[in-house]
């Protein structure tokens, strides 16, 4: 009986989940941060506006809420290189990016509806609500609410194909990373 109890004790030890290693990696392992509320604080604005589900063009505010909605994205998933391509010139390096990100176990958002596109001197910009929310490294929860501020060259002759594109100008939200 002693025999079969240990056997059982150990089997039960092998499929027990592996202990994490360090605080970092046991903060991963955390329940995800429900988004903030709309209309609430640190929530997008509770605007219920039918938005159009249309197909859109990259050069549209619609476009350039999807570079904000990709950029989150990639920053969930710890893509950094891919997410700091999204900004335009003068930002941070690559090095100082991903360790602006460190501190996050979790780093999520909610892309806001674009607000209108703006010319000047040659450019448009629009900016885009976020609600950013996650938890940091040392189990803290966070929020937070503001607004990406996207650019793109406004189709005057010999712009290049990248200068076309929207990239992210400006963030108010935290950690900022682009020429501010």
């Amino acid at each position: 009986m002693t025999v079969r109890f240990a056997a059982a004790v150990l089997a039960l030890a092998a499929c027990a989940p592996e202990q994490p290693s360090n605080m970092a990696e046991a903060n991963h392992a955390l329940v995800e941060v429900e988004p903030p509320l709309p209309g609430t604080n640190q929530g997008l604005p509770d605007d219920r506006t039918p938005i159009s589900e249309a197909a859109f063009t990259p050069d549209s505010a619609q476009g350039a809420a999807d570079v904000v909605q990709t950029y989150f994205a990639l920053l969930g998933e710890r893509r950094y290189a891919e997410a700091q391509a999204l900004w335009g010139a003068g930002g941070v390096g690559a090095e100082d990016f991903a360790d602006a990100f460190s501190a996050y176990a979790q780093y999520r958002a909610e892309v806001g509806a674009p607000g209108e596109i703006e010319g000047a001197a040659g450019s448009l910009y629009v900016e885009i609500p976020v609600a950013i929310y996650g938890r940091r490294t040392n189990g803290q929860e966070f929020r937070q609410r503001g607004a990406i501020t996207l650019r793109r060259v406004n189709n005057v002759p010999g712009a290049t194909e990248a200068q076309l594109r929207w990239h992210i100008e400006r963030s108010s939200v935290e950690p900022p990373l682009g020429p501010q």
